[in-house]
């Protein structure tokens, strides 16, 4: 069985996701040191560009998740066509796309393909509250919760390797436990096969079943993998260690069982490691400049595929195991790859790929012809890609000399002689990474004007374990000054009007706007806080059961409610709300498991007192992001408008208490 499916398992384990639209490595090694880049007045030369409405940008669809059927004739996927996501198959030739399901309230996730037959299986939630379930889909096109619990959350894990059974998880006997549950393929008969309780993270399954891969996050730059003995009931730590050092499960090897794992040990990159002759010991596999992020070996093990974190971007290696030679994927377009995975007679290879600029595609390669074909067509027919643009990677130096790495937007129309307002756009986390690839937001505030400098400040992910580590038990402050001094870059670029730099970011990215007002309040004229942290007392004791064990990483890195109750309230934007005096347009889903909802109510109500304009919007069917297009471009629509009224003087007004 597979241990991964997509990109989004791996950089999955942060407390707070981003931001629309950009992926969030988990917590990866680095590359190296790489000049300093400075962004040139002629980086982008000025040209006339077309203004798009909001409605054409969400022309553009979201594809993720592909799985190819057991034929391999078709490519199942999860889409937003509908306008929020559901599940649909292509003909892997190409050709239009077929709903599969139809959910108008809930998204729709297609997670495993059965062996034999056309069955599927899916995951969903309600409104974003995060208690997935698990379903089957017949070929009549009936549903069936295979999970059908009161209270709790499932996932599923994989099929065996006899394709005899499927894996999935449940929190439902302890609610921070996930145990493992074998279902019987055919009737979906249940037994337990891994009894969870030291609420470790479930990585993979056996082979022949006869233990499971756990995975122990000590902190979040510290973390074990364990055997647990089916027959015995029994636990045994695989990567004894001493320092901090990073273990993880990249695959196991579906004939052998050999476990092939991702480490840092020993070193800033990530690299991938499997068992050594001499018990206890391991040994390379596979190496880079940057940090493999993922691997996975196709059924049989003939091929393995890695992903790797390259300034900001992503590399796929695919190695011919037997052969022991790398496979160049030179039939696919240029532009990064998210998401692969490979059919189950190992002769096609699918991907997810996009560019800065065009929205993100499903392609299939035919492994002994190299043939690639793209099947879907993803980009709003409304949109011309010349008039959006690349991002440019920039580097600059903040107060302590610590380089911070950066994705530079440049609009078309700006110029010395024509100034544009900027933005410093902070992704989740923390750990998150602002990456290459589309974005529709991004694009759509660079099509109306505003520079947009994505910032990975010290904490983010892809470069390297000391940065990586540089913030903790620092949040409020030192990654928070990296923003500040991001401002003091925008400034000195020609084509910036200094005067006029908001700050706007998601989640663990909406607490560091807060906190830039709260504790910085004149280094930015307005902010955009998306389903941000305003409490850290509070989010970090409410964080979901279901995380475990870690929970104690996060408050590892963050601080303790219990032990550090000073500290955290110091950090807390809400205890410091008095200082806030720049406008403030705060956006919360009113289902967010992750933050609640209290953090914004808190927040807002805080603020208005001080006579500073702020505007709220309220989704009440959302979680902790965006699930459907009608409410992502409600938000893209009011965001713009809050820039505009406060950032450009032709539409500015006299600020309202």
């Amino acid at each position: 069985m597979h241990v991964w499916k997509s990109l989004s398992r791996v950089l999955a384990p942060t407390l707070l996701l981003p931001l629309l639209g950009a992926a969030p490595p988990a917590a990866p090694p680095a590359p190296k040191p790489a000049p300093a880049v400075k962004a040139a007045p002629g980086a982008q030369a000025a040209r006339p560009s077309k203004q798009y409405s909001v409605e054409q940008f969400m022309g553009s669809t979201d594809v993720m998740g592909p799985v190819f059927t057991s034929d391999g004739k078709q490519l199942l996927f999860s889409s937003n066509a509908s306008g929020i996501i559901n599940v649909h198959s292509v003909p892997v030739g190409g050709g239009k796309p077929t709903a599969l399901t139809r959910s108008k309230t809930d998204s729709i996730r297609v997670v495993g393909a059965f062996p034999n037959d056309n069955r599927f299986l899916f995951e969903r939630d309600k409104g974003g509250d995060e208690q997935t379930h698990v379903y089957v889909r017949t070929p009549d096109g009936k549903e069936k919760d295979l999970t059908p619990m009161k209270k709790g959350v499932a996932h599923f894990l994989g099929f065996s390797q006899d394709d005899r059974a499927f894996y999935i998880t449940t929190n439902e006997r302890d609610p921070g436990a996930m145990d493992v549950y074998r279902h019987d393929a055919k009737t979906y008969a249940r037994t337990l096969l891994a009894q969870n309780d030291k609420g470790f993270g479930v990585a993979g399954v056996a082979p022949d079943e006869s233990w499971v891969a756990l995975e122990e996050a000590v902190t979040t730059s510290d973390g074990n993998v364990w055997r647990y003995d089916v027959a015995t009931k029994t636990l045994k730590n695989l990567t004894p260690h001493t320092g901090t050092v990073s273990y993880r499960v990249g695959d196991i090897h579906p004939v052998t069982g050999e476990l092939y794992l991702i480490t840092d040990d020993g070193s800033e990159f990530s690299r991938v490691v499997r068992p050594a002759k001499e018990a206890g010991k391991w040994e390379d596999v596979e190496k880079a400049d940057w940090d493999i992020i993922a691997t996975e070996f196709s059924r049989s093990g003939a091929y393995r595929v890695s992903l790797i974190n390259v300034n900001a971007g992503i590399e796929v290696r695919l190695h011919d195991v037997k052969a022991g030679t790398q496979v160049p994927l030179t039939q696919l377009p240029a532009g990064m790859i998210s998401e692969v995975i490979f059919s189950r007679d190992e002769k096609q290879l699918a991907a997810v790929l996009e560019t800065d600029r065009s929205s993100a595609n499903l392609y299939v390669q035919d492994l002994a012809t190299k043939k690639a074909t793209r099947v879907t067509d993803t980009m709003s027919r409304e949109l011309d890609s010349e008039d959006l643009v690349d991002a440019q990677v920039v580097r600059f130096k903040s107060f302590d000399g610590m380089e911070i790495p950066n994705l530079l937007y440049k609009p078309h129309q700006a110029t010395a002689q024509n100034k544009a307002p900027a933005i410093v756009y902070v992704h989740g986390g923390p750990g998150g990474e602002t990456t290459r690839g589309y974005n529709n937001f991004i694009q759509y505030l660079v099509n109306h004007g505003y520079v947009v400098l994505g910032i990975n400040n010290r904490g983010s992910a892809g470069y390297g374990k000391a940065f990586f580590k540089a913030d903790d038990q620092k949040h409020g402050k030192d990654p928070l000054r990296d923003c500040v001094e991001a401002r003091k870059y925008l400034a000195s670029l020609p084509y910036v009007d200094g005067s006029r730099v908001a700050i706007l970011g998601g989640s663990y990215g909406g607490y560091m706007v807060l906190a830039a007002l709260a504790f910085h309040p004149d280094a930015f004229d307005v902010g955009v806080d998306v389903f941000g942290v305003s409490n850290w007392l509070r989010t970090l004791k409410s964080m979901p059961p279901e995380w475990g064990a870690f929970r104690q990483a996060m408050m590892q890195e963050i601080g303790d409610p219990e032990k550090q109750e000073a500290m955290l309230k110091e950090i807390s934007p809400l205890f410091h709300a008095d200082k806030i005096k720049k406008p403030l347009f705060v956006v919360q889903g009113a289902n967010d498991p992750r933050v609640l909802q209290a953090e914004s109510d808190d927040m807002v109500a805080a603020v208005k007192k001080n006579g500073v304009p702020v505007e709220y919007l309220l989704l009440p069917d959302e979680g902790h992001g965006f699930k459907k297009k009608k409410n992502e471009a409600e938000v893209d629509r009011r965001t713009l408008e809050f820039l505009d009224r406060y950032l450009k003087p032709a539409t500015a007004t006299a600020p309202k208490p």
